[in-house]
């Protein structure tokens, strides 16, 4: 069983530099964050990730996901509106899908960012997560449903940061995180929140979400939101 570590862009990133490879079986580096480490194996990116700051003389065995592979596996979880339209959770859903991991451990992916200093681990960058954007009302909420889903598919989430954090996962150290298990969540509420999710609708096969804006409801997303937000732990 696989043990999966997702590396943000976030200035604690730093921290993973010198850690032993294991526990992990496989690294996934998101967008910049390929070059805090060079053993990463998968580096997932949006399609205007630009390409100077691509990695050069890749090894055999590294490879470069892109929108043409992980839409269709975001599409299985429910698509962008519902799971987030960030690469936080994007790369998160494209490790379950395609990995299968028994744990997803994160770093790098807090998503708060300081007002002033460096915002990411190479400088200032822009908070995506932070902009106005239908899939994205509550960052908490989308954590919450990406917990309770990696749960029912028997896959722990973890946060390895220690800072302030919008993710809700339970918190854990790369001595830890192999050994992480999937929560005990409530079934129903997670049916409840899925059954409102298909009675809403708001799937987008291409994954452009943007483009169809208009016929999604905030007040509706928001009320979901609010199912999503019962599982999320206690802090």
């Amino acid at each position: 069983m696989t043990v999966v570590l997702i590396l943000g862009s976030g200035p604690n990133v730093v921290t993973c530099r010198n850690w032993p490879r294991a526990p992990f079986d496989r690294i996934v580096a998101i967008n910049n964050a390929w070059a805090v480490r060079p053993d990463w194996d998968d580096l997932i990116h949006p399609d205007d990730f630009p390409a100077e700051r691509m990695p050069v003389d890749l090894r055999p065995d590294q490879r470069i996901v892109r929108a043409k592979d992980y839409v269709p596996v975001q599409n299985t979880y429910g698509g962008f509106v519902y799971a987030g339209g960030t690469m936080a959770f994007t790369a998160a859903y494209w490790a379950l899908g395609a990995l299968r991991p028994k744990v997803i451990a994160m770093l790098g992916c807090d998503m708060v960012y300081a007002p002033s200093g460096s915002t990411h681990f190479y400088g200032q960058g822009a908070p995506d997560p932070l902009r106005v954007d239908v899939s994205l009302r509550s960052l908490e909420a989308k954590s919450a449903r990406l917990l309770a889903l990696a749960a029912r598919q028997g896959c722990a989430m973890v946060n390895l940061s220690s800072d302030a954090s919008r993710l809700v996962f339970p918190r854990a150290t790369p001595e830890t995180a192999a050994g992480a298990q999937p929560l005990a969540l409530d079934a129903a509420a997670i049916d409840a929140a899925l059954k409102q999710e298909a009675t809403l609708d708001y799937i987008v096969p291409s994954g452009k979400y943007w483009k169809e804006e208009d016929r999604f409801d905030v007040d509706e997303i928001d009320a979901l939101d609010a199912l999503w937000l019962r599982l999320a732990p206690d802090p």
